[in-house]
């Protein structure tokens, strides 16, 4: 059996790239993580490891060839370990909004969907499909028609329609006065962000990466979040701070962390995490018109994918409400962003064995509805926690204390947490993966729990 090796995509708005060099030939012996090529974009020249142990049987691309699409056979394996999958696509650390050149993506023409089922959306509804991107783009652009106030900046937002095309288009219908590219100086631009919505303005301030906010973390959490305490309420901060949190692929430790718990252990700080792109839009929307400072936790890989959005004029989603997304008798599990999808997974595989999980998309994690959360282990008697951040000090941390405090009576089983191990994210893509949380990992804590 053969497996074929395919052009990766660097990033999630890649659409090809040049081969630059191979570091492989046929008949070559590749084992798992070993670099087989280099393939440069617009943005950055990356190391390709191989995930798949196996025998070079072809190189189907030759060195130096360019403008190679994305997921073309560029090699193929044979012999041992050959019927493993593909590699999979790998994201560099995004370039300085300088490098950057690469056009938009065509966006996916949106299809109308079957009458909601959806508790929160009005029965009759249409639903159409939309990427998590453009539904982040929706949300702003239809605040910022509604409320001349507010405003977009941050690194390549404007010219190169965001790094990950989040504000694809919003520089044509609205300029450059209210959509601003800004220098690559996180702590200077945050800060302006901060004085503008102290002056009575509504900025919305992109990160490239939640990870590059760390040059902000005073401007964010002694100035944003805690004037309205120490000015005794009369300086408000009207912010929103978005962009794209956790890991992503082969990005490294420097450009994988998730901020989740860090930023909702502040007080004067409102946390969102969105899953799908119904909560991406109603929930940004309803940030912006927050008059408390807001961190908004995005998903890199969450980006592309399409979900049900409610055709609506003004799709709202209230803040500090958690979501029960499947029902169940037998465990409950709580997630939030891209490890809601994870959750979902695991869920079904329980179901095939006989147990019924309940899934909990928490949402917003400050405030932390966790009224939902025990209600739901009052019922299920079991909880596991999933979050893509580290277990210490972290969100499953508090969930399971929250559960302890109100519901310690109900539970038949200690409460168990999912999280990515307690290290550095390597850079590996097999090691990776081992790091992180995954379905197995979240079915085998429920059964532990289950006593299965």
């Amino acid at each position: 059996m053969s497996v074929d090796i395919l052009m990766p995509a660097l990033s999630p708005t890649m659409e090809e790239g040049n081969l630059a060099k191979w570091h492989i030939k046929a008949g070559d012996k590749i084992e798992s993580g070993q670099v087989i090529a280099e393939i440069e974009t617009d943005k950055a020249t990356m190391e390709v490891e191989a995930v798949d142990e196996g025998v070079v049987s072809e190189i189907l691309v030759p060195e130096g060839s360019e403008g190679v699409k994305v997921n073309t056979p560029i090699a193929r394996l044979g012999g041992e370990g050959a019927g493993a999958s593909p590699a999979p696509a790998a994201t560099p650390a995004p370039a300085p909004a300088a490098e950057a050149k690469s056009a938009p993506p065509a966006a996916a023409a949106p299809a109308a969907a079957p009458v909601a089922k959806d508790p929160e959306i009005p029965a009759g509804t249409n639903l159409v499909k939309v990427t998590v991107r453009d539904a982040l783009r929706d949300a702003m652009a239809e605040e910022m028609r509604r409320d001349e106030n507010v405003f977009l900046m941050g690194e390549e937002v404007a010219q190169y329609q965001g790094a990950y095309k989040v504000s694809r288009e919003l520089l044509q219908e609205f300029g450059d006065r209210r959509v601003i590219d800004t220098p690559i100086t996180e702590h200077g631009f945050t800060g302006l962000g901060v004085g503008a919505a102290m002056a009575g303005l509504k900025p919305i301030v992109e990160f490239m990466t939640w990870n590059f906010a760390m040059q902000a973390m005073d401007q964010i959490i002694n100035s944003a979040a805690k004037t309205l305490y120490m000015s005794g309420g009369q300086i408000r901060c009207s912010i929103v701070f978005r962009g794209p949190n956790g890991a992503a692929a082969r990005v490294a430790a420097q450009h994988s962390q998730d901020y989740s718990a860090w930023y909702a252990n502040v007080p004067g700080l409102k946390v969102i995490a969105p899953y799908d792109s119904a909560d991406a839009k109603g929930l940004l929307k309803a940030a912006i018109r927050d008059p408390n400072p807001i961190i908004f936790l995005e998903h890199e890989m969450l980006y592309g994918l399409e979900f049900d959005v409610p055709e609506v004029d003004d799709w709202i989603v209230p803040i500090g409400k958690a979501k029960v997304r499947r029902e169940g008798k037998d465990v409950t599990i709580t997630a939030h962003s891209r490890m809601v999808g994870l959750a979902l997974k695991a869920a079904e595989e329980l179901a095939g064995e006989g147990i019924q999980a309940e899934v909990i998309d928490l949402r917003t994690l400050r405030p932390l509805d966790h009224a939902t959360i025990v209600e739901s282990v009052k019922k299920t008697n079991r909880l596991v926690t999933v979050e893509e951040g580290w277990g210490p000090m972290g969100v499953g941390a508090e969930v399971a204390a929250r559960v302890v405090e109100h519901a310690f009576d109900y539970l038949d089983a200690p409460p168990l947490r999912v999280c990515q191990e307690d290290v550095p994210m390597p850079y590996a893509a097999n090691l990776e993966v081992l790091s992180l949380p995954s379905v197995e990992k979240i079915v085998k804590a429920a059964k532990a729990v289950c006593y299965r």
